[in-house]
Parts: C-alpha cells; sequence; structure tokens
C-alpha cells in the first residue's frame, strides 16, 4: 500500500514515516500542502494522511481541492485541534477516518489497517457486481473443453495479482476477452480499462498514443495531451498486437515497465503511473525473441505469465455451447426467439472456423439476421458470404496452371482477402483480425492486388 504523509512538522514526518515503512507500507512524505496536493493528484496513492492545520492550505481545504479532482485514496486527517468538531467537519468533506494528536504507533497503524481491509472488500465487492453484470460469458467465455478450462483457471489464479500477463493464440480466439475478465476480477476492475492495438496506429504517432505529448513537440500538436497510460492509471492497459510493436518503442516500453514512470513526447519531466500491462499477440513472440525482431528482454518482462488460448478446431466441446450462448444473446437484441436445431449445433461442431470464435459469432449473428426461421438450420449458413466469396474467388482462378509458385500464392491471397472483407462488410480491421495478420500488412497486400 503506498501512503502519502502531509504534514509540516519535520519530525512528526519523519516518525511517521519509519513507523509506516517498519508495518510495511511505501510512505512518501510533503511538508508543502501545495506540493503534497499536486502530488496526490498526480500519483497514485492507496491512504492519504494529512495534517488539519498548516500554512497556505489547511487540511479541510486540501480534502476539497484533493475530491474535486477526483482523487480516489482514502483521506485521514490528523490534528491537535478541534477535537469532535473538527472530526466532524473532515468526515463531511469525504475523510474516511480522523487520528486526535498526539497518538500512539499502534492507534495509527490501527487505523491505516482498517482502512486497507475496508479498501480490499470494496475491490472484491466490485469485482464480483462487474462479474454478475458482464462476467466471462459476456461475449463467449465458454469453458467445455479441458484447455479452456485450464487457461481460465490460470485467468482466476493471475487476477488479484499485478503481474504482467501475455495472452497468445490466433485471431479470433479471445484474447481481449481474457484480459477483460482478468481487469473485471481484479482489485482494479472499478478502474479504466484501456485497449490498443498496436497494428493499427502508425508507427510515428504510437508513441504518443501510449505516452502523451506536450504541445509543440511534433507538428499538429496545438495542446497537451494525455497517453494511454495516463488514462489506465489504476487500471488495466492491453497492448493487443504487442508483436508488431516497433523495436525503438519495444525499449521506452520496457523502461515504463520497470520504472513505473512514463514521459509525454517532448516533456523533460517523468510522471508515475500504477497500471497493470496485459500483451495480446497471435505471434510466436519467443521465436521473435530469439530472432531479434522482438526485445528479449521485453519478452520476459511481459511474459511473467503466459495463457496459451487454443484455436477453436482444437475444443470442438466448446462450440455447440459458444453458439447457444451467441443465439441467446441475439434472442435479447433482435426481439425475437433465436435458437439451434441439434442437427445444426452438430453442423456447427464439425467445421473448422479458422476465424475461431470472432467467426462463430459472426455467422450465428448472419444467419439469424437473414433467415426468417425461429430455429436455425444449417442451409442458413450457407448465406455466408465469406463461403460465396471464397467460392467466387476460387472459380475466379483460370483452370490452366499457373505461370509459376508465386502467381499461385498471389491468387489465394487475394481470394482470402476478398472473402474475409465480404464476410466482415469491407470492415479492414476485422478483416485483418480474421485473416491473422496486421492491418498495415492488409493495407499493403489491398493496395498490391489492387482490391477493391
Amino acid at each position: 500500500m503506498r501512503v502519502l504523509v502531509i504534514d509540516d512538522e519535520p519530525g512528526l514526518r519523519q516518525s511517521l514515516g519509519l513507523l509506516l515503512a517498519d508495518a510495511g507500507f511505501d510512505v512518501v512524505a510533503e511538508g508543502d500542502p501545495r506540493r503534497g496536493i499536486q502530488r496526490a493528484l498526480a500519483e497514485p496513492f492507496d491512504l492519504i494522511l494529512c495534517d488539519v492545520r498548516m500554512p497556505d492550505l489547511d487540511g479541510i481545504a486540501f480534502l476539497r481541492q484533493y475530491r474535486e479532482g477526483d482523487g480516489a485514496a482514502l483521506v485521514i486527517m490528523m490534528s491537535a485541534y478541534g477535537g469532535e468538531d473538527a472530526a466532524l467537519a473532515a468526515m463531511k468533506e469525504g475523510a474516511y477516518d480522523y487520528i486526535p494528536k498526539p497518538f500512539r504507533p499502534d492507534e495509527v497503524i490501527l487505523t491505516l489497517r482498517k482502512a486497507t481491509e475496508r479498501e480490499g472488500l470494496r475491490h472484491t465487492v466490485a469485482g464480483l457486481r462487474a462479474q454478475l453484470d458482464g462476467g466471462p460469458m459476456e461475449r463467449g467465455m465458454v469453458a467445455e473443453s479441458i484447455a479452456m478450462k485450464e487457461a481460465l483457471a490460470v485467468v482466476a489464479r493471475v487476477a488479484e495479482h499485478a503481474t504482467t500477463v501475455l495472452v497468445t493464440g490466433d485471431s479470433g480466439t479471445g484474447k481481449e476477452v481474457v484480459a477483460r475478465a482478468i481487469h473485471r476480477a481484479s482489485p482494479r476492475a472499478t478502474r479504466a480499462f484501456v485497449a490498443i492495438n498496436c497494428a493499427a496506429i502508425p508507427e510515428s504517432l504510437l508513441e504518443s498514443e501510449l505516452f502523451g505529448h506536450v504541445r509543440g513537440s511534433f507538428t499538429g500538436a496545438t495542446a497537451d495531451k494525455a497517453g494511454l497510460f495516463e488514462e489506465a492509471d489504476g487500471g488495466t492497459l492491453l497492448l493487443d498486437e504487442i508483436g508488431e510493436m516497433p523495436v525503438p518503442l519495444q525499449a521506452k516500453l520496457l523502461r515504463v515497465l520497470q520504472e513505473s514512470e512514463i514521459r509525454r513526447v517532448g516533456d523533460q519531466r517523468s510522471k508515475r503511473v500504477d497500471v497493470r500491462v496485459i500483451a495480446a499477440t497471435a505471434r510466436d513472440l519467443a521465436a521473435d525473441a530469439q530472432a531479434g525482431r522482438f526485445r528479449e528482454d521485453l519478452y520476459y518482462r511481459l511474459a511473467v505469465v503466459t495463457i496459451r488460448l487454443p484455436p477453436l478446431r482444437q475444443r470442438r466441446e466448446d462450440i455447440s455451447p459458444l453458439a447457444r450462448h451467441f443465439a441467446g444473446r441475439l434472442t435479447r437484441r433482435l426481439g425475437r426467439p433465436v435458437t439451434l436445431t441439434p442437427e445444426t449445433l452438430a453442423w456447427l461442431a464439425a467445421q473448422e472456423w479458422r476465424g475461431n470464435v470472432r467467426e462463430l459469432e459472426n455467422a450465428v449473428e448472419r444467419a439469424a439476421v437473414l433467415s426468417e426461421r425461429e430455429q436455425l438450420r444449417p442451409e442458413d449458413f450457407d448465406m455466408a458470404p465469406i463461403r460465396a466469396a471464397a467460392a467466387a474467388g476460387g472459380s475466379a482462378i483460370p483452370s490452366a496452371a499457373p505461370s509459376s509458385l508465386n502467381d499461385a500464392v498471389e491468387r489465394a491471397e487475394r481470394a482470402a482477402i476478398q472473402a474475409a472483407l465480404a464476410a466482415t462488410a469491407g470492415n479492414r480491421r476485422e478483416a485483418a483480425k480474421l485473416l491473422g495478420v496486421s492491418l498495415r500488412t492488409l493495407f499493403y497486400k489491398i493496395g498490391r492486388y489492387h482490391i477493391e
């Protein structure tokens, strides 16, 4: 637990610092209340011990400014003056508790322990409420297969800790869903969950997006801007497609993970952040690290705990319950019953689902929207544009043998891209996910093959 002590008496700051440090707290002390309020709002603290009477800014004014600035730490006031009246005034302004001076060491430790227990209970309740409101089923975290049950067991164990996690698996297997489940079950559940796709943002803008920038730091930077690390302060940041992050930026990310500090582009000052990082990738980062395509030290820093999500074709026991889950959700969304016959469930379980859970979800939704029947049958899924586009792409290839292996590869790539774009209604970001490539790669291929 990180504690900020604000008191203008040097002796008291020193004695409190030693007392709390011996009790296992991470203590920061400030003698100037104005610097104290700036630091309290800029850095993550769990508890704040603040004196009531101080020059320039008294404790009650501190409380008001701290709450107006959306400060989230529990504030405990200290004073040798005022007695019950001062305590009541502090509580009305939002203080958690009040300690009269002079105080005994065990009294201070007991008050902080009670505050710590209260915060832990609040996070636990918030996490349980979030699970009841959404939970793993929100977007299809179904675990009938042994492989997924093992993966979700790791999710449950790692959620309560601030450890970095690397989630790997093919495109569409549910890596972001797992990251959100970790966040919802963690003590950070009430704070922000922020996700960024490292492949979807140009290299020149990615650093500013992550760390922010100051005005005038580059052309177009007309004002200061906070980055996603600051936005996720106290919460969780998902770095999706981490394998696509440029190598120079990997070094800066490593420093952030090691120091818990970020520096905006163009700024000379660093700022502390408290962010739990979860990374996700469809690439083999271990192989990339060995080949020099990804920083080895960053890989080991990210992969403290690795959760591998198997492709859907390797956990066919999950296909039927997933399909029923998606049908149930569509029933609520469309306002009419959507069900699947046993024959349909068997047919779905026999498919390959190269796009994994995302492809299955899209297929069920497409069939439900296009079919007029309440019970979906296998023939309803034959309308899927991805199959029609794939067939069209295949039939467009002349029956004569290609002039070279490169020609065959290009024809296959063109057909696959056309099919993915058709299946996602032209959404290039979703098409890239379906194909298992970065958005930059897809844009390059679209331009190369003149695909509209």
